[in-house]
Order: structure tokens, then C-alpha cells, then sequence
């Protein structure tokens, strides 16, 4: 990582998306989670105010060191340990085999390089009857608007350490392997081209 991938990014992203704006989607998304719970782009841990009480412990992934910083007066008040993970170079979470209860990822996997990799990594994780939880901003079914964030994601990617505007997250996640058991798609308050949000659970097989 430069010098703005690693000090300057992780404070903007944790000014930008530490609003209260963001609170009621983020206690949204991780209703439901509990047990051992593996979130991938932790960052400056946003999402652990919001965790319900069945959560035991949680796995935090996140390549950023200074967000783990950012997050270390969050991570004191948590009433659950918080564990850092690894990701090995070959992609792979150093995790065993079906190990946690439920995975989350918020504002996450527009970034991630090889999402489909990551999604088959969260379901090698999870424990049969697992849940992922999600919530991310993506492609907009507009063609007008799909068709800006389709001509801005090049200087997206760059000014936001490689974040896509453009991904269908609901396609992807649908095409890795995973049912979706609920997927809610709303607006941000801002512009249309970062705001289209889908937000829910998906499982392998089965239901919730």
C-alpha cells in the first residue's frame, strides 16, 4: 500500500461512514448474527456498537492497519472479544473449515479484487445453517444511472482504494454459490451514483 492507501484513506473512510446516517442500516444488517462472527473489511469497527447479544466473539478482517487503530477504543468497548484474522496470500481467511456462525461485510465488497473468490471463501467458513450478512452499495438498475457509474468507476477505483461503484451485489452474490433469504435494495441520502444500497442474509442451501 502508498501512503494514501494506508494513512489517509482509512481516516476518510471512517469520517465518511462513521454518520449517523449510516446507523440504523448497519444495526440492520447484523440483526439476526450471533455466536462466532467473521466480519471481512473490518476497518475501524463501525458495525460494533450495533452486534446483538448473541454474538460470543468476532473475527475482524481487515488488511488495514491504521483502521485496526482507529478502531481499538470501539474494539475496548465491546462486550464480545474481538480476534484479529489473516488472509493468506493465496486469498484464503485463516480460518478452519465451517468455524463461524456468521460472516458480515459492510461497504466491503465493491473493494475486495476477486469478490466471487472471497464469497466462495465465506461460505468455506460458515457452519452448516450459517448466515452472511450483507450490506453494500452497487449497480444501480437504472440504465441512465448504471451507465455514469459505469463511466466514473475507473477514478472511483483510484480515489478509493480500488472501491467499484458499479458491482451487481446481488448477481454476484447469488452467483457464487449462495441463496439470498432476504435482499432489500433502498438509497443512501447523496447521489444516486454511490447510494444504491442491498441490504440482507444469504445462505448455502437451506434456510435461515
Amino acid at each position: 500500500m502508498g501512503f494514501y492507501e494506508e494513512h489517509i484513506l482509512p481516516r476518510g473512510i471512517d469520517w465518511v461512514l462513521s454518520g449517523k446516517r449510516f446507523h440504523a442500516v448497519r444495526e440492520r444488517a447484523v440483526t439476526g448474527a450471533r455466536g462466532a462472527v467473521l466480519e471481512v473489511g473490518f476497518g475501524s469497527g463501525l458495525n460494533l456498537p450495533f452486534y446483538p447479544d448473541a454474538v460470543e466473539k468476532l473475527y475482524a478482517l481487515d488488511p488495514s492497519r491504521v483502521a485496526r487503530k482507529l478502531a481499538t477504543r470501539r474494539i475496548r468497548r465491546a462486550p464480545f472479544p474481538v480476534e484479529f484474522a489473516a488472509l493468506k496470500e493465496n486469498g484464503v481467511i485463516d480460518l478452519p473449515d465451517q468455524s463461524v456462525d456468521a460472516v458480515v461485510t459492510t461497504f466491503t465488497l465493491c473493494t475486495i479484487p476477486d469478490a466471487p473468490a472471497a464469497l466462495k471463501e465465506f461460505q468455506r467458513v460458515l457452519k452448516p445453517g450459517g448466515v452472511y450478512h450483507f450490506l453494500e452499495h452497487g449497480r444501480d438498475p437504472d440504465p441512465d444511472i448504471a451507465r455514469w457509474q459505469d463511466r466514473w468507476n475507473p477514478i472511483q477505483k483510484c480515489i478509493a482504494g480500488g472501491c467499484h461503484v458499479n458491482r451487481p451485489i446481488a448477481k454476484l452474490i447469488e452467483d457464487s454459490g449462495f441463496t439470498l433469504h432476504e435482499c432489500e435494495n433502498f438509497y443512501l441520502d447523496g447521489p444516486k451514483l454511490f447510494t444504491y444500497m442491498y441490504g440482507g442474509k444469504a445462505v448455502v442451501g437451506g434456510t435461515v
